[in-house]
């Protein structure tokens, strides 16, 4: 006669159980009169329910994607570093395709550092094509950041390597792109924008990181160049290096100095 399962090992089988598998041990189990395992069950059910929600809102992410960019290729659009004091402005293309879908993607600053690491391989496993662009600080305080985004959306966009039947890009209209749609808080609602600001993401503060090494004592690996106290302390106390935009450090420096 086999051996009744203890609470301790029901409690270890919902936890581990994939999500394939809860319905019918939560089903299985439903009835059990102990406290340890009803508990249990209830964990996985508000696990089930959470990755239900999970997986409705990435839906809507591909479905609005394709309901605005059609059924051909659609590259997304985003930047990231518009309000850095330190580093380039980088802007990213990709192109997703609507099968298999990336769950868990979405706006990069919903994500943690980690979160947005794996999601980034993801991206470039599931991609049909990625481009960047990195538009340096000079350029930023030669030209302006306007003239800046335009430039560097279309070298992204060029990067990608394909020709796109949709253009859609997080915010306003930049007017950069024939087929170009613009879309407020596109990063959070469509899927492939969301690809591109946290691969834009990913790979500045990679950047930022090097620089940090090149450039010891500014904080830019915790910064990633960004205005925290810290870096701008020590701007006011070591002056400015070549990867600070001179036109956002003004405030910060009685007498302007080069690292």
């Amino acid at each position: 006669m086999q051996k009744a399962a203890t609470a301790k090992e029901i409690c270890g089988v919902l936890a581990d159980a994939g999500l394939d598998e809860l319905t019918a041990l939560c089903e299985r189990y439903a009835d059990d009169p102990r406290a340890q395992v009803k508990s249990a069950v209830a964990r996985a059910r508000r696990r089930m329910e959470r990755e239900a929600s999970e997986h409705e809102r990435v839906s809507a992410m591909y479905e609005l994607q394709t309901e605005l960019g059609g059924d051909g290729v659609v590259l997304g659009v985003d930047e990231v570093g518009r309000g850095a004091l330190a580093g380039p402005l980088t802007v990213c293309a990709v192109a997703l395709p609507a099968e298999p879908r990336i769950w868990g993607i979405n706006d990069s600053k919903q994500l943690t550092p980690a979160r947005r690491e794996v999601l980034a391989q993801e991206i470039a496993r599931v991609a049909t094509a990625i481009g960047i662009a990195h538009i340096e600080p000079s350029a930023i305080d030669a030209t302006g950041m306007a003239v800046c985004i335009k430039v560097a959306m279309a070298e992204a966009i060029r990067d990608a390597g394909i020709e796109p039947d949709a253009v859609l890009i997080d915010g306003n209209p930049v007017h950069v792109h024939p087929r170009e749609k613009t879309v407020v808080h596109g990063d959070a609602r469509i899927a492939c924008i969301a690809a591109a600001s946290i691969v834009a993401k990913v790979t500045r503060d990679e950047l930022m990181v090097g620089y940090d090494a090149e450039y010891p004592g500014y904080h830019l690996a915790e910064s990633k160049g960004y205005g925290s106290p810290q870096h701008i302390q020590a701007i006011r106390e070591r002056g400015i290096t070549p990867i600070h935009r001179m036109s956002f450090c003004g405030n910060f420096l009685e007498t302007p100095r080069l690292f």
